[in-house]
């Protein structure tokens, strides 16, 4: 599930950039997302919420 996230994100943001719609939203998502991605595996696979 948040390595969809992920994926879609860092789409969006490739798009945001070469477009220049909503670069600084979807950067601001991606550093987000990318962030709960490197705790969940800190915290391992059964650390759920």
């Amino acid at each position: 599930m948040i390595n969809t996230l992920i994926s879609l994100l860092i789409l969006f943001w490739i798009v945001g950039l070469v477009s220049h719609i909503g670069g600084d939203f979807i950067h601001t998502l991606l550093v987000l997302a990318v962030s709960v991605f490197i705790f969940n595996i800190v915290m391992g696979r059964g650390a759920r919420v």
